[in-house]
């Protein structure tokens, strides 16, 4: 365009900025600004504006500055938009400091901030979780002499609160009831949650009566939290009160609503009450073995509460509340804390009761009987997964694998693998790293092995049982004992194997090609046609 002696006016640069800033690219948006500076041609106020918002919408607050920069030295007067988007940029970063400053400025250059920029500003402040910030602003509105609408109160009471604050929070919340200023149900409901989390339990139920006697009702939320905090200060007979009163205001209780009731029912071994809660939660409508499945898996995540869920669980077999998911889940649970026989009976009680175990109660079975040492009954339960048409969990391939692994079954190991990785969509990166391991194999070379390893250990995969039948069965068909004895020498060296498990895969190894060496001779003989010659020397020598 200059070429032909037609030079972008500003017109043109105010398109191109503002179709870059629509697509928030602020990058883009600067180089533009820059490329009117080199033409000498100077924005407006109002395109000034337009490039100081990209830059700050997208997180480029110092390139903002310098533009505004650019701005003050073009002798150009600010509006109450120019201070407000750098001030609401200075915010969102936390440059509280500058942020005081750039209001300083405003007031003497044009005019104090009014309720709605302070909102923005307290608004923003939350949003990032700066409460410090958003007070000092709060002051400074104060020393403006801004009142405050209740735009601003709940803003502030409401990042207050979720901030842990909520002394702070039920303080503002008194001044707007002074101010006469109505107060929406939910500020009661994020004091009352506030409240709840600082275990200030009667504070939080005193807002319930205030809440009611100000003529309205607590939703379910409310309810919610005041029940989860009489739970927690052992006041479970109230929290089964306000369970009773939800139900009666036809709110629908739900399962936020009766797991703390249930848990606590459970730690006190009050059963009978248990199940009249569930009896209760059946009238409501509430789908009680899903909300049974939430509680167990809840429970039994942590090592206490196993054994807690399985008495809680005796007592309700008998009354027709068990599952083959609750089943599943405190099997689970049980083989993760390491109480394995505990696991495999209940498994063995689950078949007794005609229960038909799923591909998930398979998988753990196995973990179970691997670590039982049991590699008989792992495998049965891998084929009754198979029979299935089901897929065993990535967990039970591992389990299963160094299972065979550790009674040298290399060949079933990597059938497995390959079983595994055909079969999920994202199998073990150390299953697929064994295919490697086994093409490395191909050169008889232990660098090339040992390179594929540093590759794997640097995506912060250490090896395992797989990849070490991935080794033995690549070097056994492929190369030599020697070379496959050079790499586990080298995880001997940095120390990813003990001496005592060298001296174990050494002689897995051995076996190995023992094996293979074995089956070469006879593919041999079937080859030649002398395999029934020899076994017709075999019975002579035996007749003899």
């Amino acid at each position: 365009m200059e070429s032909q002696g037609k030079p972008p006016t500003e017109k043109q640069f105010e398109i191109l900025i503002r179709m870059h800033s629509d697509a928030n690219r602020g990058l883009r948006v600067y180089h533009v600004y820059e490329k009117m500076k080199k033409f000498g041609v100077k924005p407006r106020v109002y395109l000034y504006n337009r490039v100081m918002d990209a830059l700050v919408k997208t997180g480029h607050l110092d390139l903002a500055l310098s533009v505004y920069g650019d701005f003050r030295g073009d002798g150009l007067v600010e509006e109450s938009v120019t201070f407000m988007i750098l001030i609401k940029g200075m915010c969102k970063c936390g440059r509280v400091d500058e942020m005081l400053g750039l209001l300083d400025r405003m007031r003497v250059s044009l005019c104090k901030p009014d309720v709605f920029a302070y909102t923005a500003m307290i608004k923003v402040m939350v949003s990032e979780g700066d409460l410090d910030g958003c007070l000092k602003v709060w002051e400074e509105m104060r020393r403006d002499r801004v009142e405050a609408d209740a735009m601003a109160y709940v803003t502030l009471v409401t990042g207050l609160c979720k901030g842990g604050r909520v002394e702070k929070g039920y303080e503002l919340f008194r001044e707007m009831k002074e101010k006469g200023f109505l107060i929406d149900r939910a500020i009661y409901g994020v004091l009352v949650e506030g409240f709840v989390e600082d275990r200030m339990v009667g504070a939080a139920c005193d807002l319930l009566k205030d809440l009611v006697g100000s003529g309205y009702r607590a939703d379910l939320g409310i309810y919610n939290s005041l029940i989860k905090g009489l739970c927690d200060v052992k006041r479970v007979d109230k929290a089964y009160k306000l369970f009773r009163v939800a139900v009666q205001e036809g709110l629908g209780p739900d399962f936020a609503t009766v797991n703390p009731i249930l848990v606590s029912y459970a730690e006190m071994r009050k059963m009978d009450n248990f199940c009249e809660l569930l009896a209760q939660m059946e009238k409501c409508g509430c789908p009680v073995i899903d909300d049974l499945l939430k509680f167990f898996s809840i429970v039994a995540e942590k090592e206490d509460g196993v054994m807690m869920a399985l008495e809680v669980f005796e007592d309700l077999k008998v009354k027709n509340y068990s599952s083959v998911a609750i089943y599943n889940i405190l099997i689970a649970s049980l083989h993760k804390f390491g109480k394995v026989k505990k696991a495999l009976s209940l498994f063995d009680e689950m078949k007794s009761f005609d229960f038909q175990p799923d591909s998930s109660t398979y998988s753990s079975a196995i973990m179970c009987y691997i670590e039982e040492g049991d590699l008989h009954e792992a495998c049965a339960c891998h084929n009754k997964i198979i029979e299935m048409s089901c897929v065993p969990s990535i967990a039970a391939y591992r389990s299963l694998a160094k299972g065979l692994f550790n009674v040298g079954e290399i060949d079933a190991v990597m059938l497995l693998v390959r079983d595994c990785l055909a079969s999920v969509t994202s199998g073990p990166m150390t299953f697929k790293y064994s295919l490697t391991i086994l093409h490395a194999c191909r050169s008889n070379n232990a660098e090339k092995v040992i390179d594929v390893l540093n590759e794997m250990m640097q995506q912060g995969c250490p090896p395992d049982h797989v990849i070490y039948s991935a080794i033995i069965s690549g070097m056994c068909k492929h190369g030599t004992i020697e070379e496959a004895r050079k790499v586990f020498s080298n995880l001997k060296e940095r120390k990813l194997i003990t001496e005592a498990n060298m001296i174990v895969y050494d002689d897995i190894l051995i076996e190995h090609m023992k094996k293979k060496t074995a089956d070469l001779v006879v593919s041999g003989l079937k080859f030649f046609g002398l395999e029934s010659k020899l076994k017709a020397k075999g019975c002579k020598l035996l007749s003899g």
